[in-house]
């Protein structure tokens, strides 16, 4: 019987508990040895465990039981045959390959061997497809990693268009796992090279590279940061980058542990390859990765707590719409190997909290992070309680708050336990944003300090206590309102399932607070008695919600969050309609469902009233042109 590796002592310090940070930096952290690239992380892993198994795919939800897994050596020899073959087909080390699947064994293997080769770029393959080609034309991709044909019509389809794209030289395919029956034929494109990720990984010897190691300052991959509105921007991370952050993750003896991590996040996101792609490979530790659609796999999710007892699952991470889902999934099996669930991306809900807890008596364990820091800067501990904090800083990285000059714009200390803008330095601070074919970080890094745009204080221990993030502040005549204040009072409403606060246009303040809700199933309560509950356990008057609106689910990004630009375009839409319909006569909406400029038809006798009904707004909208 093959037993999981323990760490040795010697190559790791003492990382148990906050006490531990100040004497783990006494010695540098370019002093511990790291692998030089994830490759050669990859490579480390094989020498020490060849025959151990290091990742695991569900196929399916109804085939959970029966994954496809990869040894160690396995992966190793794996993740070689496809870089030898990037590197035949004339891919370098400063070409980026766009990687637009789903989660599969061979997604994961081609963007390993992608950044052995040349440079990763994670495509969220949901995006529209117009956001997808101004990504594909930001970082030149020359060669795509994409969903094969048996994904589906639809996807293949898009597949076929980007190929006519004139920078795009070579289409490697992959195909689901666990298909038995002969690969379709591919089709012939002029100038383009298409062919299965198999049969050009098979041609390929897999103990040996033909294309040079990257050095820890060459870019390794190309994260978009999951923008909402517009191109989404896109974050160069360095080998070191990535090297470092698995490292700081794998030392916490809170990950440590013999049993496997559960994967279910998606590629595109930083925190699936970190978290659970590549820490792991430093400490031996198996991965269990989730059916391709991941965490939104609704039958999946039904299954999870049989897939933890099945393959003694130890650690997780998710969001906390993730969490949520799962309290209402009821335990049917032992979920006693389950310690770390860790949860960030988004700011923690206290009621999902303390439903999670309630439900499964296993504490979430928050962090903090940001694709710009590669992924996570603030991480918590088992059963050290710090009421408030969301996590002590990681070793080597710094976090402090600082006060932002109203004429200056200097950046200016604050002292220790200080609200204010939050910024972090270390190793993990990326390369910068890929603008125009360069890597630049701008304003956002000033002396090797990341503006992480959040606001919040550090305590001497270096925990974090987030007070509001920049970006979602409902700003209500000057006063500054953190959404997950009305939030977290919504939440605590029996009937209440989930919510998301957001602002709406108002003339005389800017914009109010409502906020949109899924309620349970057979509920008694009214959207008038939750915004009665709210204004009772809201102690700031102006954060009360103005609306309580109640939809059937929360708009969500492909990893989870809350898709809150949704949400706000809805509620300038709603109050649009509501000034339209005491208008005497013919107007209405009749822009689409996420337009980012609200379009009206109206008659023309009625547009001056319809004008002096919204020129006071801040949201965009236009008359359409009537033919």
């Amino acid at each position: 019987m093959i037993t999981a590796p323990t760490p040795s002592a010697a190559l790791w310090p003492r990382y148990r508990g906050p006490a531990d940070v100040p004497a783990i930096e006494q010695i540098p952290l370019e002093s511990r040895g790291l692998p030089s690239s994830t490759y050669a992380l990859v490579e480390r892993a094989a020498e020490k465990w060849p025959y151990i198994p290091a990742v695991s795919f569900l196929p399916a939800a109804q085939a959970w039981n029966t994954p496809i897994t990869l040894t160690f050596g396995g992966l190793r020899a794996r993740v070689t045959q496809v870089a030898n073959a990037m590197s035949r087909l004339g891919i370098t080390r400063t070409d980026a390959i766009g990687i637009l699947t789903p989660n599969t064994s061979e997604s994961f293997i081609a963007l390993l061997a992608s950044e052995a080769v040349g440079i990763a770029s994670p495509i969220n393959p949901t995006l529209a497809p117009e956001r997808i080609l101004a990504m594909l034309m930001s970082t030149g991709a020359r060669a795509l990693v994409v969903a094969g044909p048996e994904f589906g019509p639809q996807v293949w389809a898009g597949v076929m268009g980007l190929a006519g794209l004139p920078q795009v030289k070579q289409l490697i395919v992959v195909r689901p796992d666990g298909i038995a029956s002969a690969a379709p034929e591919l089709p012939t494109v002029p100038g383009v090279t298409i062919a299965y990720l198999k049969d050009l990984a098979d041609a390929e010897d897999a103990a040996s590279a033909v294309f040079e190691a990257p050095a820890p300052t060459d870019i390794a991959a190309y994260f978009h940061t999951g923008g909402t509105t517009g191109v989404p921007k896109i974050a160069a991370h360095t080998h070191g980058n990535q090297v470092s952050m698995a490292w700081m993750l794998a030392a916490s003896e809170s990950l440590n542990s013999t049993d496997p991590l559960f994967a279910g996040l998606p590629l595109f996101h930083v925190n699936a390859l970190l978290v659970t792609g590549l820490a792991p490979l430093f400490i031996g530790r198996r991965s269990i990765w989730a059916p391709p659609l991941g965490y939104r796999d609704r039958e999946m999710l039904g299954r999870f707590w049989k897939i933890v007892e099945h393959y003694r699952i130890s650690g997780m991470s998710a969001v906390p719409t993730v969490y949520g889902a799962l309290t209402q999934v009821p335990v049917d099996a032992d979920i006693s190997t389950l310690r770390i669930p860790a949860v960030g991306a988004a700011p923690l809900p206290a009621a999902v909290r303390a439903g999670f807890a309630k439900h499964t008596g296993i504490e979430l364990l928050e962090g903090y992070g940001l694709t710009e820091a590669t992924c996570v800067s603030a991480l918590s501990f088992p059963g050290v309680d710090r009421p408030g904090a969301i996590g002590q800083r990681l070793p080597y990285q710094q976090v402090k708050a600082v006060l932002v000059d109203a004429e200056s714009g200097e950046w200016i200390d604050l002292p220790v336990g200080e609200p204010g803008l939050l910024v972090v330095s270390g190793p993990t601070v990326f390369a910068g944003y890929l603008r125009e074919g360069v890597v630049t970080r701008g304003e956002l890094v000033r002396d090797g300090w990341l503006d992480t745009g959040d606001i919040g204080r550090v305590d001497q221990e270096g925990f974090v206590y987030l007070q509001g993030r920049l970006k979602d502040l409902i700003i209500r005549g000057g006063h500054n309102i953190d959404p997950a204040i009305v939030e977290e009072a919504v939440l605590s409403h029996p009937d209440v399932v989930a919510a998301a606060a957001v602002g709406r246009p108002d003339l005389h303040s800017g914009e109010v607070p409502v906020v949109y809700v899924v309620l349970r199933q057979g509920h008694k309560a009214t959207t008038d008695d939750i915004r009665e509950w709210a204004h009772q356990h809201i102690s700031e008057p102006a954060a009360a919600p103005k609306d309580v609106i109640e939809i059937d689910e929360l708009p969500l990004t492909e990893v989870g969050k809350v898709y809150k630009v949704a949400l706000s375009q809805d509620a300038a839409r709603r109050l649009v309609a509501q000034h339209l319909s005491e208008i005497d006569g013919d107007a209405e909406i009749t822009s689409g469902e996420r337009a980012p400029s609200i379009a009206i038809t109206a008659a023309p006798e009625v547009r001056a009233k319809v004008s002096a009904a919204l020129d006071g707004y801040t949201f965009a909208w236009h008359f359409e042109a009537v033919s």
